[in-house]
């Protein structure tokens, strides 16, 4: 047990202990991921009942603070819901293959747009969201056939994501999640107290037979990205998803929850697990990828039941996204010039991602990138290999914030990654794999 965090955690009260862990993980001196005492040890060295510990803890276990790791004991959770110290900023010279951004230089001009759109004011009470941007986006979705139903313009695809986790499960509830999955669903997961059960995935989606596990092991819910998965770049093909929805039909009452973050820059087909018979379900398209991540602006699209308590959970907050980002993302889905850029920028990241793959496959590395932005390299140790590639002058990201239980590897993004580069980076890591297993023999 740390003395450290013995010395950080004061209180005679559950409400008092579990403030001062907070302010602890908040001022950085308790680190995610760090290991609390036991409640029992913590109850002796603070002269209280461990009863007055359990609820400190249970309190923050259900906002995400913390994590029950079973064995590994409580734990704070590897992004907590709090405001904490930023990482240091990359050395100088060290190129950037793990923030998951996409290219700049890609995105579509957004002068032309903002000059186009209608500049009033959006006032309390008037209409929302813009009718012909919903028809628009509805004719989108129906060809790439998902089911009919209410639309919803909500914040970007986490922000969508959430809203339907709250208007369905509470803090103990079980939900299925890809592993290796996007970090910002798994620490959402946490934040909101649901316990997380892994479903692992292979180049053409989630397997079947974990799914199938996972919801009879009674998760709750299913979130998935059916093509530009993250860590993995995985894409559901036809008879996966034929072969999932049977493992779903046998659960109707299971929500999906699909992340089609990167939309029409994704690099595969749209395909769904949703059908119109779903009791409940959501579909949420995001258009940071492909207009720019400052245009906090995505699609819903579900049951009706879903919907309804998300907009009127809207109502009594956020009440609507901006119609400034609305003009501008319906000025820019009609315009050919920018939808031209975004036809480019989906060749470029395609090929940007198979220069990489091919690279790696030529010196005998194994890796999986069927679309998206990222490739994902299986490694025998992440923190040694990313060190290791940091010295060559590339940054990328350790696989562990990915993982539940999943083989330990390193994410590569490859959206900025030139083609006449790939080779270098593909040299470095082969050189890192290297120097680890000649480290593991010495």
């Amino acid at each position: 047990m740390s003395v450290l965090i013995h010395k950080s955690i004061t209180g005679s009260s559950a409400v008092e202990i579990a403030r001062s862990v907070e302010r602890a993980v908040r001022e950085g001196r308790v680190a995610p991921g760090g290991r609390l005492p036991t409640v029992r040890a913590l109850a002796r060295a603070l002269g209280v009942s461990p009863t007055t510990v359990a609820a400190a803890y249970r309190s923050l276990r259900g906002r995400g603070v913390l994590l029950a790791a079973g064995r590994r004991g409580t734990r704070v959770a590897g992004a907590p819901p709090l405001r904490t110290r930023i990482g240091a900023p990359l050395p100088r010279g060290v190129r950037d293959l793990a923030s998951g951004n996409p290219d700049g230089a890609l995105l579509p001009d957004l002068g032309p747009a903002l000059r186009r759109i209608d500049a009033r004011h959006h006032l309390y009470g008037a209409p929302n969201p813009i009718p012909e941007l919903l028809r628009r986006i509805a004719r989108e979705l129906a060809a790439d056939g998902i089911p009919a139903g209410p639309l919803v313009v909500v914040s970007g695809a986490l922000d969508g994501i959430e809203r339907v986790l709250e208007a369905h499960l509470r803090p103990g509830d079980r939900i299925a999640v890809e592993d290796p999955g996007f970090t910002s669903v798994l620490d959402l997961c946490a934040a909101r107290g649901l316990e997380t059960v892994p479903v692992h995935l292979d180049d053409e989606g989630p397997l079947p037979e974990s799914l199938a596990a996972a919801l009879a092991a009674g998760a709750e819910a299913f979130v998935l990205t059916p093509r530009a998965q993250n860590p993995t770049g995985a894409a559901l093909s036809a008879p996966r998803a034929r072969s999932l929805r049977a493992v779903l039909r046998a659960h109707p009452r299971a929500l999906v929850i699909e992340d089609d973050h990167a939309g029409a820059v994704a690099g595969a087909p749209a395909r769904t697990l949703c059908d119109a018979g779903r009791e409940r379900w959501a579909v949420v398209r995001s258009v940071a990828k492909a207009f720019g991540p400052d245009l906090r602006v995505a699609f819903l699209r579900g049951d009706a039941a879903t919907l309804a308590r998300v907009e009127g959970r809207q109502q009594m907050g956020l009440r609507w996204v901006s119609f400034l980002l609305q003009r501008v993302t319906l000025a820019l889905a009609t315009d050919a010039a920018a939808r031209r850029a975004v036809r480019r920028a989906a060749r470029a990241y395609a090929e940007r991602r198979e220069a990489l793959l091919r690279a790696l496959r030529a010196r005998g590395v194994e890796a999986q990138g069927r679309s998206g932005l990222n490739v994902w390299i299986p490694v025998p140790e992440e923190g040694a290999v990313a060190q290791r590639l940091l010295a060559r002058g590339f940054a990328v990201a350790a696989g562990e914030r990915f993982r539940i239980r999943s083989a330990p590897a390193i994410r590569i993004t490859t959206a900025s990654l030139d083609p006449e580069a790939a080779p270098r980076v593909a040299d470095a890591v082969a050189e890192a794999l290297g120097a680890g297993r000649a480290d593991a023999i010495a």
